[in-house]
């Protein structure tokens, strides 16, 4: 299964994604830290672009293929990407499932926004201002939506695990 996450930073995607992977057995697939890696190689003559998703998407394809459950864990914000992790789904014959992370109180996500660290060495982290000002399609009917403005992580992980099936690790 490839459980493709997204939402705006800050809204508690990576938190839920580690702790949902963490709970299924799954890989962490975080493109924060490819880009991030990318930009640390020296390499780039310009910014990261689609370099960071591109990778990702190939790291979760081969571990499709061996068997492994992928939470793939970005900001997620354009329709294209969300359609190239179906396509990585789709040829690793495998389920996919879309899940938006959001916070419905505009306050809470500002002040997680301006008060986090980067668990990313040099990863500089976006602005409020860069965050809703940033291009971001809607996702339409697809996801499931899980708001955490509404819930602890244990209460987002419980839900997601009840919606997509699974019992609970012993």
């Amino acid at each position: 299964m490839l459980i493709i996450f997204g939402g705006l930073p800050g809204s508690g995607k990576t938190t839920i994604a580690r702790a949902l992977a963490r709970e299924l057995g799954a890989v962490h697939l975080r493109i924060d830290t490819i880009e991030q890696n990318i930009r640390a190689s020296g390499m780039l003559s310009s910014e990261v672009g689609p370099a960071g998703y591109m990778v990702g998407y190939g790291i979760a394809e081969d571990n499709l293929t061996l068997g492994n459950i992928v939470v793939a864990d970005s900001v997620n914000p354009l329709k294209v990407t969300r359609d190239a992790w179906l396509s990585v789904a789709a040829r690793s014959g495998v389920q996919a499932v879309e899940v938006e992370i959001t916070c419905s109180d505009q306050d809470e996500h500002r002040r997680r926004v301006e008060t986090r660290a980067s668990d990313v060495p040099g990863l500089r982290k976006p602005s409020w201002e860069e965050i809703v000002t940033r291009d971001y399609d809607d996702w339409g009917q697809r996801p499931i939506v899980v708001d955490t403005a509404k819930q602890s992580v244990d209460q987002a992980v419980a839900e997601l695990m009840s919606k997509l099936g699974a019992g609970r690790r012993q």
